[in-house]
Parts: C-alpha cells; structure tokens; sequence
C-alpha cells in the first residue's frame, strides 16, 4: 500500500481534539449572533428607505389654511372654495398624475391618535389636506409652484416630502453605514481568531507535520485537514449563532410594529433578506474554511 492511498484515507492530525474548538464555536456563534442582528438591520433600512421613495417621493401635499371668521358656517365655505381652486390649478400642473381632497372622515383619522375619540372635526379651525401625486420623471421647480398655488389659492400652502425626507434617508444612510462597519470588524475579528488559533494548532502539532512531509504530504494537504476541521466548526458555530438570533430578530420587529403611525414600522425583511439571514452559517463556514486554509499555506512555507 502506497503512503498517498494511506494518507488519503486517514487525518493524521489530531484536530478534533484540540481544547481551541470550543472556543472558535463560541467566537463564531457570537460573530454570527451579531452579524445577523446588525444585518437584519441594514436590510431593514434598506425595506424602509425603499417603501418611502416609492410611497412618499411621488407624492406632495397641500394645506389649505382655514379661513378665521366668527361664522363658522361661512368661513368654512371660504375655505371649500380656495380648496376647490387649488385643485383646480393643481389639475393643470404638468406631471401632475392625481389630485385628491381629503374628506372629513380622512382628516378625522389622521387627527383621531392626536385628539383622540369623540372630536368633531367640523368644530375645529382645521386645514384642509389634498393629497397630490406626481409622475416619478417630473421636474418641478418647487419654489416657483408653491409661488404659483398661492397666486391661485391664497391660503394654500406647499409641502415638498423632499425637503424632510432628504434628511431621513440621510440619517438612514449613516445608520447604514455603521452597521456596515460592524459588519466588516466582526468578520475581520472572526477571522482574525481562526487565522491565531490555527497558527496556534500548526505550533503545537509542528513535528506531526514534519513527519507527514517526509512520507510524501505537500502542503495542500495539512491545509485541506485544517480548512475542513475549521469549516465544520464554523458550520456548526453558525447554526448555533443563528439560532439564537432569529428569536431576537423577532422580537425587536414586534417592538417596532408596537410603535403606532411612526415611519420605523417601514421598516421589515421580505423572503429574500431572510433567505441571506439563515445563509449566515453556510457563509461562516466559507469564511472558516477559506481562513484555515491559506493560514496554513502561509504558515508552513515559514516554518519549514
């Protein structure tokens, strides 16, 4: 029997063993615990700021500020009358798709969480709201048709979403990339880990090596051991990181959706973000493997 059918068949290496494999699954549980909470996060950003370029940014609204008079009756029929034209003028804007007023029962919704049951609108110096979409390829010169709706209808007024929405998605962005940092440390940390505790391995086990090259194994070989000991552990520390982080996902979602009308319930993960998110393992695994692997290479053309 040749020594490479022999070697081919058989680890020599005493990997399993090693008392550095409890602490490279605890280290890439942990990794992978983290990864997966801050990635969730980024791609729930990503969900948010993509739910609000399409709902907010194609959309405008005008206020229509109610008319002060002691007849109630009267000023509110002044006010319907400014709505009824800035309408009018908003229906001949170029790129301006659909021109909605809202009605008493919209406006009590959206003041029902502000001033809660039993308010009648009817009885409150309220504005009137119109709900104006664009077309997503129109150029507006905002300044000049805010000009121009107040030439039309003196108490209306313009609100560009873009003027605050900017600012979120700015804030979102930086979000986005401190998460992104975190991400890339807790790789470089992982790996960091694996690269000393195989560096440690190839230490302890240097004259079982020695031996191995005298009977005919190249260095493709101690490093094919290696990667595959450390892929196996960080397949399994990856499950176990996921497993606790998938529970956590949940329940900081839950806490979002309990926060009423805010912007973060945007916010979610669709079938796609969670196939990435339960893909964690396989790629802990790569990461392990690929590690150990040209650690090993490297390593062995210094010491022997």
């Amino acid at each position: 029997m040749s020594s490479s059918s022999y070697i081919a068949r058989k680890q020599e290496l005493p990997l399993k063993g090693e008392n550095t494999s409890l602490f490279l699954q605890v280290i890439i549980s942990i990794a992978v615990f983290i990864f997966a909470i801050t990635l969730s996060g980024v791609l729930s950003v990503d969900s948010m700021i993509s739910s609000w370029n399409k709902s907010i940014l194609g959309s405008l609204t005008v206020q229509i500020i109610p008319v002060n008079d002691t007849d109630k009756e009267k000023a509110r029929a002044e006010t319907l009358a400014y709505e009824e034209k800035a309408v009018d003028f908003l229906k001949s804007v170029n790129g301006v798709t659909k021109v909605t007023p809202l009605s008493d029962e919209q406006l009590n919704e959206l003041l029902l969480p502000w001033l809660g049951d039993g308010v009648d609108i009817s009885e409150l110096p309220a504005p009137r709201i119109i709900d104006v979409r664009i077309s997503p390829d129109a150029d507006f010169d905002f300044a000049q048709l805010a000009k121009d709706l107040a030439a039309a209808s003196p108490q209306a007024s313009l609100d560009n979403h873009k003027l605050w929405l900017n600012k979120l998605i700015a804030f979102a962005d930086g979000l986005n990339l401190i998460a992104t940092t975190i991400l890339l440390l807790v790789s470089a940390i992982t790996s960091g880990a694996i690269f000393y505790t195989t560096q440690m391995s190839l230490g302890l086990h240097h004259h079982i090596i020695e031996i191995l090259h005298i009977v005919g194994a190249k260095d493709a070989y101690i490093a094919q051991q290696y990667a595959k000991r450390m892929a196996f552990l960080g397949f399994i520390g990856g499950i176990i990181g996921l497993f606790f982080a998938v529970p956590a996902i949940f329940f900081i979602g839950n806490l979002a959706l309990a926060i009423e009308g805010g912007i973060i319930t945007e916010a979610g993960l669709n079938f796609g973000d969670w196939a990435v998110i339960l893909l964690l393992p396989l790629f802990s695994m790569l990461i392990a493997m690929l590690t150990a692997y040209y650690t090993v290479k490297k390593t062995l053309k210094k010491m022997l």
